[in-house]
């Protein structure tokens, strides 16, 4: 192990830069800069940097206070200038990883990110490689990208994947509560990349290899996908056979083992469940593998929005093209501040090619986004009213549901909000 880096780590004095200053970069810049090390947050955009500097957060986990507060006493600082790299002892990798196509994974940001690195890389520099992406990138990727320098991985310098666990919206498990997994190039670098997130993190388990770290992310939202396109197919299942799915599943979690609830909806959103687990479907392909389950979960979850569009036309008392509906909740979460694949979305935009379609939802207050340009109404009881259906896509706390069902003609309700309530006017999904 580098005994130079390592005093660093537990004396406090190592400087850590964290690139991509999101959900998963921000928290956890700010998680190291609580603890005493100096933190630079590195991004490209300058609205976030500026709203950083502003002391203002713009993530809904992330409290305008913490960033007052560290940027105060220059415990954190955010900038735009890459050149800072030069000074840190510690690099965190946390860029978007989307996909250029439906089953094609775009890592333009990481190879930006590690170039960028790789400009400033120096002796006993630790990498660490938090984003999502196919098994095999830190390896086949970061390492000959970095190793371009003339220094080499695992003993001039080194590197490590640790998967994000970042929940947004989760008030029981922020960054330094869930546990850390980390997979080092070798034996040196895994010890390093631990001892960095001990720091932070009460419990960090080792894996053997960087390969094996990146699959563990890939294992834990695969799992998700799956089992949310399971239940969303067992939810159309249901309705067929008249049975009430929400019932069935509350019966199941009487089980106390063998079996893990997971409830039905419009379908996956955010970054990590419907992107994340195609990677390995694309990475597979090249070993002339075929994640069946992968890419039919993802194909079930991603026609439900038009599944529910069907439902909604059978239960309405007028053509579809007739009706005015209201879509509750466009988020794609309960309670979190993004629209990012939100299927709440998909959904709206389905109705709107065919119907006059309103939302409301007490977090959004505007929508500007794939060519839809709305406010959220006033919910009142007399707008309310004027519709022929109110649609239940995502079920945030701060919504009085009662007034809704008090004032609604028909309520279809996609997230079980009703379930206490026996009435001929709201329809499950």
């Amino acid at each position: 192990m580098s005994i130079k880096l390592k005093n660093k780590l537990n004396n406090k004095q190592a400087r850590v830069a964290v690139i991509g200053l999101g959900y998963v970069g921000l928290p956890l810049a700010l998680a190291f800069a609580e603890k005493g090390y100096k933190v630079v947050g590195i991004d490209t955009s300058v609205e976030r940097v500026g709203r950083i500097a502003a002391l203002k957060s713009y993530i809904t986990d992330v409290p305008s206070s913490l960033i007052a507060k560290l940027v105060t006493k220059k415990a954190f600082q955010a900038t735009t200038d890459f050149d800072l790299l030069a000074e840190a002892d510690v690099v965190i990798i946390c860029v978007p990883t989307p996909l250029k196509r439906k089953y094609t994974p775009d890592i333009s940001y990481i190879v930006s990110a590690v170039r960028s690195v790789a400009k400033h890389l120096h002796k006993d520099m630790l990498i660490v490689l938090e984003s999502t992406t196919y098994p095999g990138t830190t390896e086949e990727l970061i390492k000959p990208e970095l190793e371009k320098s003339g220094l080499k991985a695992g003993k001039d310098f080194f590197i490590a994947f640790s998967p994000e666990r970042i929940d947004p919206g989760n008030k029981h498990f922020d960054v330094t509560l869930i546990p850390k997994v980390v997979g080092g190039l070798t034996k040196t670098c895994t010890e390093l990349s631990g001892l960095l997130y001990s720091k932070i993190i009460k419990h960090v388990h080792q894996v053997s290899t960087c390969k094996a770290a990146e699959m563990t992310k890939l294992l834990e939202n695969s799992f998700r996908i799956v089992n949310i396109g399971w239940i969303n197919e067992i939810a159309q299942m249901c309705h067929a056979l008249d049975v009430d799915v929400w019932e069935v599943i509350e019966a199941a979690k009487t089980k106390p083992f063998g079996f893990m609830p997971f409830y039905p909806g419009l379908g996956v959103g955010g970054h990590c469940i419907p992107e994340d687990p195609l990677y390995l479907y694309w990475k597979a392909k090249h070993y002339d593998f075929s994640c069946k389950f992968i890419k039919l979960a993802a194909d079930t979850n991603t026609d439900m929005p038009a599944y529910a569009v069907e439902r909604l036309k059978k239960m309405l008392k007028k053509p579809l093209k007739n009706a005015k509906i209201l879509v509750l909740g466009v988020t794609y979460k309960k309670d979190v501040k993004d629209l990012r694949k939100s299927p709440a979305i998909r959904l709206f935009e389905l109705l709107k090619k065919q119907t006059k379609v309103d939302y409301y939802d007490p977090i959004i207050p505007f929508l500007k986004i794939d060519g839809i340009d709305q406010t959220s109404i006033k919910l009142i009881p007399a707008a309310i009213k004027s519709y022929d259906a109110v649609v239940v896509a995502v079920d945030h706390t701060a919504v009085n549901y009662e007034l809704i069902f008090r004032n609604a003609r028909l309520i279809f309700d996609t997230r079980n909000v009703y379930q206490k309530k026996e009435d001929k006017k709201v329809v499950k999904l």
